[in-house]
């Protein structure tokens, strides 16, 4: 088990979001955790493996090729602060939008907590208005 706040940050990005682990899900992220700023299925914060799960699904089923570039990442104490880069191609209809073959790319901030070797929190935001105007503006994909 990971110990070290930053990679438990690090392994998440990884495992979960650019090598599409849902078990990773399980391994990083606390019974209770939060994911401030995501919403699981029933439209409240992703809290816990399961919950979470939701959201993975949702961004891996419309970006199979989903791919998170962590640009700088700042760690203190069990808090970490990342910038990233999110780049994929729109090929499911999980997001409300048919797929439209579209590439993406948008940028996320997060700070997460980390204790024991798991995030048990999560406070992020992503630039998801500039994913939808990529997906909804006319043009080539």
């Amino acid at each position: 088990m990971l110990q070290d706040p930053e990679s438990v940050l690090r392994a998440w990005y990884e495992l979960v979001w650019n090598e599409g682990r849902e078990d990773a899900i399980d391994e990083l992220l606390a019974e209770e955790g939060m994911a401030h700023g995501l919403m699981d299925a029933e439209g409240n914060t992703a809290c816990g493996p399961a919950s979470f799960k939701h959201v993975f699904y949702t961004f891996r089923t419309a970006f199979p090729d989903l791919h998170i570039t962590l640009e700088e990442v700042i760690s203190q104490r069990d808090i970490c602060a990342v910038r990233c880069t999110v780049r994929g191609t729109h090929l499911g209809d999980s997001l409300g939008i048919p797929a439209t073959g579209k590439t993406v790319e948008f940028t996320g901030m997060n700070f997460v907590r980390i204790a024991d070797g798991k995030i048990v929190e999560g406070w992020n935001n992503f630039d998801f208005a500039t994913m939808q105007a990529q997906l909804l503006s006319p043009g080539a994909a």
